[in-house]
């Protein structure tokens, strides 16, 4: 059976220093964004899935997107190494984590820098951004940790938009979807459906035809229920302001060996 696990962090007091890249800074309100939080977590665990909390790192503004720390193929965790030298210290209670489940632990070496949020696997092909975060050395080493599991590799530039998973994520069927004008490459992608938001380009698979995605796209929700699936909508709005979005709020482990 397949498992349905996620790591997630509280917010850190210090979330509204956290780095903005692609956009404008605008005031967080952190309060209201641990509230969001809690709902957030709140609807993975309405949908069965048990949420794990990584041990928090208050000193690093950027840890509640902790997706960015790690890469799952499978049962096997690759710890990454953000391109943002400030955000390399979130990886520990990550690592921990996921050691702690049994996960076969690896890493991203210098000189490879790889962000979590760049990497989006359908299936067996994990497709990796290359772009601010995610450098060719750590292309090189997803390969290299994955591809001897059975894994595709595939490079996507990224430069629009912060990480690969800022622009496109898949459907159940394994259809990508993505808002173009933050792509680099749509060719790439064999199925690929346009979206009419920048944050309806984000879904988390919840589970059969439930897809958890933001609040803030109503219209790419009632295109995806014509589709047959099921949104489940969750205001992430402080997240927003800081270039977040539905994937980055948790790691999903649903391939652990029982």
């Amino acid at each position: 059976m397949p498992s349905k696990k996620a790591l997630v962090r509280r917010p850190a007091a210090r979330l509204a220093e956290g780095l903005v890249t692609h956009v404008e800074r605008e005031a967080v309100d952190v309060d209201r964004a641990v509230e969001q939080w809690e709902a957030y977590t709140e609807a993975l665990r309405t949908h069965g899935w048990e949420t794990i909390e990584v041990d928090p790192a208050d000193d690093c503004p950027d840890s509640v997107f902790v997706e960015d720390t790690v890469v799952m193929y499978r049962n096997v965790a690759l710890i990454a190494r953000s391109g943002a030298e400030s955000r390399r210290g979130e990886t520990a209670g990550v690592e921990e984590a996921v050691a702690s489940l049994g996960c076969s632990v690896n890493w991203v070496w210098e000189p490879g820098t790889l962000d979590g949020g760049d990497v989006l696997k359908i299936g067996d092909t994990v497709y990796v951004g290359r772009g601010g975060r995610t450098n060719a050395a750590g292309v090189r080493q997803v390969r290299a940790t994955f591809e001897p599991l059975g894994a595709r590799v595939v490079a996507v530039p990224v430069a629009r938009v912060l990480h690969l998973k800022s622009a496109v994520t898949a459907l159940p069927d394994g259809t990508v979807v993505g808002y173009i004008p933050h792509m680099d490459a749509p060719s790439l992608f064999p199925r690929f459906l346009p979206v009419p938001e920048e944050s309806g380009a984000h879904v988390v698979l919840l589970g059969g035809d439930r897809l958890l995605m933001a609040a803030s796209a109503p219209k790419t929700a009632e295109l995806f229920t014509d589709l047959g699936y099921e949104p489940v909508l969750v205001d992430i709005g402080e997240f927003e302001k800081l270039e977040g979005c539905v994937t980055c709020l948790s790691v999903r482990l649903r391939d652990l060996y029982a």
